[in-house]
C-alpha cells in the first residue's frame, strides 16, 4: 500500500428507493362498488396516471399521482360506506314497518 493513497475497502452501498403506490386494486374496487359522484372513476384516472409516470421512470410525478389517487380512494370508500350503512338501515326500518302490519 502506498502511504499516500487512501485505503478503499471495494464495498459499495445502494440505497433501494421504495416504488410509489398507485393503488390500482383498490381504483378498481371502488370503481365497481362505491362510485359515489365518481370518485372511484377520479381514483382509477389517477391510479393509471401513476403506473405510466412509474413505468417510464418518473417516481416523483408517480408519487403524486398516487398519493391523488389514495385521497380519491378514501374519499370513495368513505362515502360509499356510509351510502351503504343508511341503506341498509332505511331497508330494515322499511321491512319492519310492511311485517308490523
Amino acid at each position: 500500500m502506498d502511504p499516500g493513497k487512501p485505503e478503499t475497502s471495494g464495498v459499495q452501498y445502494t440505497v433501494a428507493t421504495e416504488q410509489p403506490k398507485d393503488h390500482v386494486i383498490w381504483s378498481i374496487f371502488n370503481l365497481v362498488h362505491f362510485n359515489p359522484c365518481c370518485l372511484g372513476l377520479m381514483a382509477l384516472i389517477y391510479s393509471i396516471r401513476a403506473r405510466d409516470r412509474k413505468w417510464v421512470g418518473d417516481v416523483e410525478g408517480a408519487r403524486t399521482y398516487g398519493e391523488s389517487a389514495r385521497r380519491f380512494n378514501i374519499w370513495a370508500t368513505a362515502l360509499g360506506a356510509v351510502v351503504f350503512v343508511i341503506s341498509v338501515i332505511v331497508l330494515a326500518v322499511r321491512l319492519a314497518a310492511i311485517y308490523s302490519r
